[in-house]
Protein backbone atom coordinates (compact mmCIF):
# COMPACT_ATOMS: atom_id res chain seq x y z
CA UNK A 1 0.00 0.00 0.00
CA UNK A 2 1.50 3.42 -0.82
CA UNK A 3 2.01 5.77 1.83
CA UNK A 4 0.01 9.17 1.36
CA UNK A 5 2.10 12.13 0.91
CA UNK A 6 1.22 14.70 3.62
CA UNK A 7 3.03 18.58 4.52
CA UNK A 8 5.35 19.13 7.66
CA UNK A 9 7.12 21.97 9.04
CA UNK A 10 10.45 21.34 10.27
CA UNK A 11 12.57 23.14 12.74
CA UNK A 12 16.06 23.46 12.93
CA UNK A 13 17.84 24.34 15.99
CA UNK A 14 20.33 26.99 16.36
CA UNK A 15 21.53 27.86 12.84
CA UNK A 16 22.49 31.06 11.29
CA UNK A 17 23.01 32.91 15.10
CA UNK A 18 25.63 34.61 15.67
CA UNK A 19 27.98 33.58 13.17
CA UNK A 20 27.47 29.76 14.46
CA UNK A 21 26.41 26.69 12.47
CA UNK A 22 25.58 28.31 9.10
CA UNK A 23 24.10 26.68 6.48
CA UNK A 24 22.94 28.60 3.49
CA UNK A 25 18.94 28.02 2.92
CA UNK A 26 19.87 27.21 -0.35
CA UNK A 27 21.85 24.27 0.23
CA UNK A 28 19.50 23.30 3.20
CA UNK A 29 16.65 23.25 0.78
CA UNK A 30 18.94 21.38 -2.12
CA UNK A 31 19.59 18.91 0.07
CA UNK A 32 16.30 18.14 1.29
CA UNK A 33 14.90 18.22 -2.18
CA UNK A 34 17.80 15.01 -2.76
CA UNK A 35 16.84 12.80 0.25
CA UNK A 36 13.17 12.74 -1.16
CA UNK A 37 11.28 16.07 0.35
CA UNK A 38 9.28 17.47 -2.04
CA UNK A 39 7.63 21.16 -1.85
CA UNK A 40 10.12 22.28 -0.33
CA UNK A 41 10.44 26.15 0.88
CA UNK A 42 12.21 28.01 3.82
CA UNK A 43 11.61 30.72 5.66
CA UNK A 44 14.14 33.16 6.79
CA UNK A 45 17.60 31.89 7.95
CA UNK A 46 16.75 30.64 11.22
CA UNK A 47 15.78 27.33 10.20
CA UNK A 48 12.24 26.81 9.15
CA UNK A 49 11.15 24.63 6.84
CA UNK A 50 7.63 23.65 4.96
CA UNK A 51 7.58 20.37 2.85
CA UNK A 52 5.92 17.08 1.70
CA UNK A 53 6.89 13.56 2.58
CA UNK A 54 5.70 10.24 2.92
CA UNK A 55 7.30 9.34 6.07
CA UNK A 56 6.69 10.17 9.88
CA UNK A 57 7.44 13.13 11.68
CA UNK A 58 9.96 10.86 13.89
CA UNK A 59 11.53 9.62 10.82
CA UNK A 60 11.81 12.72 9.20
CA UNK A 61 13.80 14.10 12.13
CA UNK A 62 16.44 11.43 12.16
CA UNK A 63 16.33 11.76 8.27
CA UNK A 64 17.12 15.35 8.05
CA UNK A 65 19.70 15.41 10.97
CA UNK A 66 21.90 12.65 10.02
CA UNK A 67 21.76 14.21 6.13
CA UNK A 68 22.50 17.48 7.66
CA UNK A 69 25.63 15.98 9.80
CA UNK A 70 26.76 14.47 6.40
CA UNK A 71 26.39 17.48 4.07
CA UNK A 72 27.47 20.15 6.83
CA UNK A 73 29.59 18.37 9.77
CA UNK A 74 26.83 19.84 12.31
CA UNK A 75 25.26 18.38 14.97
CA UNK A 76 21.61 20.03 14.59
CA UNK A 77 18.36 19.20 16.60
CA UNK A 78 15.53 19.17 13.94
CA UNK A 79 12.05 19.03 15.22
CA UNK A 80 8.94 18.17 12.39
CA UNK A 81 5.39 18.61 12.94
CA UNK A 82 2.44 17.83 10.42
CA UNK A 83 0.84 20.55 9.21
CA UNK A 84 -1.96 19.87 11.06
CA UNK A 85 -0.50 19.56 14.26
CA UNK A 86 0.79 23.07 13.01
CA UNK A 87 -3.09 23.87 13.25
CA UNK A 88 -3.59 23.42 16.60
CA UNK A 89 -0.45 25.10 17.82
CA UNK A 90 -2.14 28.30 15.91
CA UNK A 91 -5.24 27.90 17.46
CA UNK A 92 -4.54 26.75 20.97
CA UNK A 93 -2.31 29.96 21.44
CA UNK A 94 -3.20 31.12 25.26
CA UNK A 95 -1.85 34.64 24.85
CA UNK A 96 -4.38 35.87 22.21
CA UNK A 97 -4.00 39.78 22.91
CA UNK A 98 0.20 39.90 23.77
CA UNK A 99 0.34 38.10 20.19
CA UNK A 100 -1.79 40.88 18.44
CA UNK A 101 0.33 43.82 20.23
CA UNK A 102 3.52 42.04 20.58
CA UNK A 103 3.95 38.88 18.22
CA UNK A 104 7.51 38.74 18.43
CA UNK A 105 7.45 38.63 22.18
CA UNK A 106 5.05 35.47 22.22
CA UNK A 107 6.73 32.13 21.58
CA UNK A 108 5.56 28.54 20.52
CA UNK A 109 8.14 26.37 22.56
CA UNK A 110 8.62 23.02 20.76
CA UNK A 111 10.92 20.47 22.50
CA UNK A 112 12.31 16.73 21.04
CA UNK A 113 10.18 14.87 23.09
CA UNK A 114 7.33 15.57 25.13
CA UNK A 115 8.27 17.89 27.94
CA UNK A 116 8.73 16.63 31.77
CA UNK A 117 5.66 16.39 33.92
CA UNK A 118 7.16 19.16 36.36
CA UNK A 119 8.70 21.58 33.36
CA UNK A 120 6.15 24.35 33.38
CA UNK A 121 6.25 24.82 37.23
CA UNK A 122 10.29 24.83 37.22
CA UNK A 123 10.24 27.42 34.44
CA UNK A 124 7.72 29.81 35.88
CA UNK A 125 9.49 29.90 39.19
CA UNK A 126 12.05 31.16 37.03
CA UNK A 127 10.34 33.59 35.07
CA UNK A 128 11.21 37.33 35.82
CA UNK A 129 9.88 40.65 34.59
CA UNK A 130 6.31 39.57 33.94
CA UNK A 131 7.05 36.57 31.73
CA UNK A 132 3.91 34.00 31.60
CA UNK A 133 4.19 30.42 30.64
CA UNK A 134 1.50 27.77 30.19
CA UNK A 135 1.97 24.27 28.41
CA UNK A 136 -0.64 22.85 26.15
CA UNK A 137 -0.40 19.18 25.21
CA UNK A 138 3.15 19.08 24.15
CA UNK A 139 3.51 22.92 23.64
CA UNK A 140 5.16 25.54 25.68
CA UNK A 141 4.11 28.81 25.16
CA UNK A 142 5.88 32.26 26.28
CA UNK A 143 4.83 35.94 26.51
CA UNK A 144 8.12 37.22 27.19
CA UNK A 145 7.29 40.56 28.28
CA UNK A 146 10.69 41.96 28.42
CA UNK A 147 11.99 40.68 25.56
CA UNK A 148 13.64 37.03 25.34
CA UNK A 149 17.00 38.65 24.96
CA UNK A 150 16.99 39.62 28.55
CA UNK A 151 15.12 36.45 30.25
CA UNK A 152 16.14 33.89 32.29
CA UNK A 153 14.81 31.47 30.39
CA UNK A 154 17.31 30.82 28.33
CA UNK A 155 17.92 27.89 25.69
CA UNK A 156 20.14 25.90 28.23
CA UNK A 157 17.75 26.02 31.15
CA UNK A 158 14.79 25.45 28.16
CA UNK A 159 16.78 22.33 27.44
CA UNK A 160 17.56 21.11 30.88
CA UNK A 161 14.15 21.31 32.56
CA UNK A 162 11.99 20.60 29.62
CA UNK A 163 14.03 17.33 28.93
CA UNK A 164 15.60 17.56 25.26
CA UNK A 165 16.43 20.37 22.86
CA UNK A 166 14.03 22.58 22.62
CA UNK A 167 13.66 25.61 19.93
CA UNK A 168 11.24 28.45 20.01
CA UNK A 169 9.09 30.62 17.07
CA UNK A 170 7.83 33.66 17.76
CA UNK A 171 4.21 34.19 17.02
CA UNK A 172 5.05 36.06 13.75
CA UNK A 173 6.65 33.14 12.64
CA UNK A 174 4.54 30.50 13.84
CA UNK A 175 1.70 32.49 11.41
CA UNK A 176 4.02 32.36 8.35
CA UNK A 177 4.95 29.19 8.61
CA UNK A 178 1.13 28.11 8.81
CA UNK A 179 0.46 30.65 6.15
CA UNK A 180 2.92 28.71 3.94
CA UNK A 181 1.95 25.38 4.92
CA UNK A 182 -1.54 26.30 2.93
CA UNK A 183 -0.31 28.16 0.23
CA UNK A 184 1.70 25.10 -1.17
CA UNK A 185 -0.85 22.98 -3.48
CA UNK A 186 -2.33 20.44 -1.68
CA UNK A 187 -0.85 17.19 -0.73
CA UNK A 188 -3.95 16.33 1.99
Amino acid sequence: MKRRCRKFIGLLRGINVGGHNQIPMSDLCSLCAEIGLGDVQSYIRSGNLVFSATATAARLEVLLEESIERRFNLQIPVLVRDTKDWLGYVKSNPFPKASLKEPNLVALALSKRTPKADATEQLRERADDGERLTQIGDALWIHFSGGSAKSKLSPALLDRLVGSPVTTRNWRTVLKLQDLAHSRSATD
